[in-house]
């Protein structure tokens, strides 16, 4: 069976974006942007989820369009965290290539999709 990269992708991102949540929440006492973040990244992947089922073509693209607008949310939240020094330089480097990884995999998906 051939790999789902987006669903990987996603999920791990996701899984990265738990982990910074607890940090946020437990060491820096952040509630409200990390809260935000938690959601928007996390929300990525369950609609790449919810799409893999879609009922047709519409759907598909409405799905991964949802999750495109998560990816430029959870960005976003992570240029704001970076910016008001919630996260550090050296986090935000692991965290920002991954979050435009999603942003360029899901404009494709969506364009193709699309055309």
């Amino acid at each position: 069976m051939k790999p789902n990269i987006i669903k990987e992708k996603s999920f791990d991102f996701a899984i990265n974006i738990v982990n910074l949540y607890k940090d946020l929440a437990h060491n820096k006492k952040e509630f409200v942007m990390s809260r935000q973040l938690l959601k928007s990244g996390t929300s990525i992947g369950a609609n790449v989820r919810e799409a893999e089922f879609a009922q047709s073509k519409k759907d598909f693209i409405n799905k991964m369009s949802i999750s495109l607008k998560e990816a430029n949310e959870t960005d976003y939240w992570l240029d704001l965290l970076h910016a008001t020094n919630y996260i550090n330089t050296k986090d935000f480097g692991k965290f920002k290539p991954k979050s435009q990884e999603m942003l360029r995999l899901l404009v494709s998906i969506v364009k193709t999709s699309k055309e």
